[in-house]
């Protein structure tokens, strides 16, 4: 299978060197090749994702298929045999004793530095949530130099964290499983062709999970269409202009509402015990004990101060959809603690760099504001071209907010007739206009819904199940005459049960947060 791009493609052009990427992006088009953003496929790539790695880096890609066939258990499961740890322990000898590979072959190409980031970002969490638990709680990791320098490099020329991203797991995860596998996405896409690359267990409630994703991801394909019209439409400004961008955001809504089945789907194929069991202990990021990379400091290289697990939040397309619709204004406010701020500026570069790659008057790496809100910092995991994309909407000097919050001009401020030669069809397009809006942000306001529940079912009432089996399995024989009451009984059966979202957040106040934010945005 031929990966590569048209030889006039922006990524297939030679690489901009890193040290640059500090200079404000050009946000004058919004053409696709300045934002790697596809008329058919969106933000995820046209073509499937590379597969191999050249020859070089044949030990990172046996290391991964090793994750693929020999599917080694999380260091923390009760049921982990000897024979399991062996295996993973056997592993990561491997991943120990490996030579520290150059990435000189594969900085000229974002598709394969693309690669190498999935691959090794694969490595890193089977590395480190393979080794067995710690009797101290705040014990740092250490991540072997062979495996922590080419991935803190290549993440540096990336410029996004090293760490799995949604990107990692969902843009660049995917291939073709029809004939058609050798080309690009036809025309009209079958949303069922697609099939996942990699996965940690290799059950098909892992793959489902991640293809709801990327299908949430095409259906999106749509609003970016209409939003271009959109914008085309907001630049003209006249009457015509407003009618069209009423029958265009009537559209959205029915767009937004089928990513919302989309979303729902994932309970026809993922198992929410798997899931939760078996699958999600795989993304968590730092917690409690932090991960050291080893060599870091000697290869002069910076080592990250945050590290979030992969998270629905560092999908493009609904931050897209928050901006376009100036819902970001309510939606991206929320900081940890529950309070909210004023709109924060666009978000800094990801907190790691490479003495190779930063200049001595300029560096791309500033630490990650952790009192940031959580969807801005979000934002830094993404690929960089996307990046740049949500900063052009955010800079764009015709907000469609604020078209549709300008006042009807053919309303006379003292008795309400008609002036200035308006007449009251004009009066009509503006409410319609509103009317429309509205609609589009209510429609946004039951994908949140949607992964409320969700999320509940996924991770909250499991959560309970796994609290009500711990106490169970915790409560001493009645025979001995004791009574012990159970500890947080009340809690697991109350929404605010402090579960972890991957990224971090406490999980149902933060979605409940964002999603009546995001009703507010309703303009009365």
């Amino acid at each position: 299978m031929s990966h590569s791009l048209p030889p006039n493609h922006f990524l297939s052009l030679p690489r901009q060197h890193v040290s640059h990427l500090g200079v404000v992006p050009d946000t004058s088009t919004l053409a696709a090749h300045d934002f790697d953003v596809d008329v058919r496929t969106g933000f995820m790539p046209p073509s499937p994702p590379l597969s191999r790695l050249p020859p070089t880096y044949a030990i990172w890609e046996q290391l991964l298929d090793d994750i693929s066939t020999k599917r080694f258990k999380l260091g923390e499961r009760k049921d982990l045999n000897e024979r399991d740890r062996n295996a993973s322990e056997t592993w990561r000898r491997k991943v120990q004793q490996m030579p520290i590979l150059p990435i000189t072959e594969l900085s000229q190409s974002e598709v394969m530095l693309r690669r190498a980031h999935h691959v090794l970002a694969f490595i890193l969490h089977t590395y480190i949530h393979s080794l067995p638990p710690s009797a101290d709680a705040t014990a740092p990791i250490y991540i072997p130099a062979p495996l922590s320098i080419p991935l803190l490099e290549i993440s540096a020329d990336l410029v996004i964290p090293p760490i799995l991203t949604y990107s990692d797991n969902v843009l660049y995860n995917w291939e073709l499983s029809t004939s058609e596998a050798t080309q690009d996405f036809p025309n009209h896409i079958d949303l069922m062709q697609l099939r996942t690359q990699t996965t940690f267990t290799g059950t098909p409630d892992e793959e489902h999970f991640y293809l709801t994703s990327s299908r949430i991801e095409l259906v999106g394909v749509t609003a970016l269409a209409l939003l271009r019209s959109i914008e085309d439409e907001a630049f003209v400004g006249d009457f015509l202009s407003l009618q069209r961008i009423s029958h265009y955001l009537s559209q959205l809504v029915g767009v937004i509402d089928e990513m919302t089945v989309t979303l729902n789907d994932v309970r026809h194929g993922c198992d929410p015990a798997v899931f939760y069991e078996k699958i999600r202990p795989w993304f968590c990021g730092q917690d409690s004990r932090p991960w050291v990379f080893e060599g870091a400091t000697k290869a002069n290289l910076q080592e990250p101060t945050e590290l979030s697990g992969p998270s629905a939040g560092q999908s493009s397309i609904i931050h897209v959809l928050d901006i376009f619709l100036g819902v970001d204004q309510f939606s991206h406010t929320h900081v940890p603690g529950g309070t909210t701020t004023t709109p924060a500026p666009p978000p800094p570069p990801p907190p790691l760099s490479s003495s190779s790659s930063s200049s001595s008057n300029s560096s791309h790496v500033v630490a990650v504001e952790k009192q940031s809100p959580f969807l801005e910092r979000m934002q830094v995991y993404m690929p960089r071209h996307h990046r740049a994309f949500l900063n052009h909407l955010k800079q764009s000097p015709r907000s469609l907010r604020a078209i549709v919050m300008t006042p009807p001009p053919s309303f006379s401020p003292s008795d309400g007739s008609v002036c200035n030669g308006f007449s009251p069809e004009e009066v009509e397009v503006r409410k319609d206009l509103k009317v429309a809006y509205n609609a589009s942000v209510m429609a946004l306001k039951r994908f949140r819904d949607a992964h409320i529940r969700i999320a509940t079912l996924y991770i909250i009432s499991q959560a309970r199940k796994a609290q009500h089996e711990s106490e169970a399995l915790q409560q001493p024989n009645m025979d001995s005459g004791s009574i012990v009451l159970s500890q947080g009984s009340s809690d697991a059966n109350s929404d605010t049960m402090q579960c972890k979202g991957t990224g971090g957040t406490d999980l149902v106040p933060f979605l409940k947060g964002v999603r009546d934010r995001t009703a507010a945005a309703v303009i009365r």
